[in-house]
């Protein structure tokens, strides 16, 4: 039996490992050697995937953001000590078109994932604490009735009917009550956390920034402070992005990013531009020469900037830097 290797072992030659995750399930593939199997998204069935991993040498294991469901399998993986890298789906699934790939299926999608490892080799990290994924979806669900009830409030003013605007109006004071509630949880959440908490504290104190604001960007951008002034910028979608091409200079657009976190931060740098002097002189110079809204994105992509800053050096807004 020496030196033959054993049915399902990829006797020590390195492997990347493509995941594609749905509710139900676990679509694995084993990539260069070819293997593939299917497991639970539970528990039981991710237990049975490491053991069954524990007979290669795994370099990365690669997996598709796929809203709370990939969650588990990432958490369990990383504490048995697996590299796990996330990725945009978007991502994926352009390197699967670039590759002729056309076809999707979860067998399929677990294989381009595990070649996208090898090919591109994505950055692992650690998964978020899991206070900050229970207080990321609490904040999402405020972000949500936040819409819901404007939503409402514009159909309130449309309305001529009484009894629709008396039922519009019981709606809306309904939706009040939930949001009120879901930010006192997200206040009690972030003080029960020292860490959170301060760099809360350094983000409300900036002025334009409010707690609600300041809530998207805790568990929206985990990793300010940890990154330079650019990159935060280019992953809350705020970057220019060049689109130029032989002799022709494109015009720089905003690309991509996380549009939450670009969202919540709209109305964060309206009040930035009118508090804070250095920001309002910036704004008022390119408003006076550029479209107000390429204005506004700036002043946004400042904000995110000073935050990334602050966190990075560990103190609260001053108007004068020390």
């Amino acid at each position: 039996m020496q030196g033959k290797t054993l049915p399902g072992r990829s006797a020590g030659k390195e492997v990347y490992v493509g995941v594609d995750v749905c509710k139900e399930w676990l679509d694995v593939y084993l990539h260069p050697i070819g293997l593939k199997m299917r497991v639970a998204n539970t528990p039981a069935g991710i237990k049975r995937l490491k053991r069954w991993l524990a007979d290669h040498s795994v370099v990365l294991i690669v997996m598709e953001a796929t809203a709370k469901y990939h969650r588990l399998a990432q958490r369990m993986l990383y504490a048995a000590g697996f590299r796990v890298a996330v990725v945009n789906p978007l991502r994926s699934r352009l390197f699967s078109e670039a590759l002729g790939q056309l076809a999707k299926t979860d067998p399929i999608d677990a294989r381009m994932l595990a070649v996208l490892g090898q090919s591109l080799s994505p950055q692992a990290a650690p998964p978020v604490p899991e206070l900050v994924e229970e207080l990321h979806e609490i904040v999402r669900t405020r972000q949500e009735a936040t819409d819901e009830l404007a939503a409402f409030k514009n159909r309130l003013g449309a309305s001529t009917v009484p009894f629709v605007k008396r039922e519009i109006a019981r709606m809306i004071k309904n939706l009040e009550s939930h949001i009120e509630r879901l930010e006192i949880e997200i206040a009690r959440r972030i003080e029960s956390d020292p860490a959170l908490a301060h760099r809360y504290r350094i983000l409300v104190s900036i002025p334009g920034i409010g707690p609600a604001t300041a809530s998207v960007l805790l568990v929206g951008m985990t990793e300010l402070g940890a990154m330079t002034g650019k990159a935060a910028a280019l992953l809350a979608g705020l970057a220019p992005i060049a689109w130029d091409s032989g002799e022709k200079d494109g015009k720089r657009h905003i690309k991509g990013g996380r549009g939450y976190v670009r969202n919540a931060l709209y109305m964060a740098a309206r009040s930035a531009a009118r508090c804070i002097p250095h920001l309002k002189a910036f704004y008022e110079r390119l408003a006076a020469a550029k479209p107000e809204k390429v204005a506004i994105t700036a002043v946004m992509r400042k904000l995110i900037v000073l935050a990334n800053t602050l966190i990075k050096e560990d103190r609260l807004w001053q108007a004068a830097r020390p």
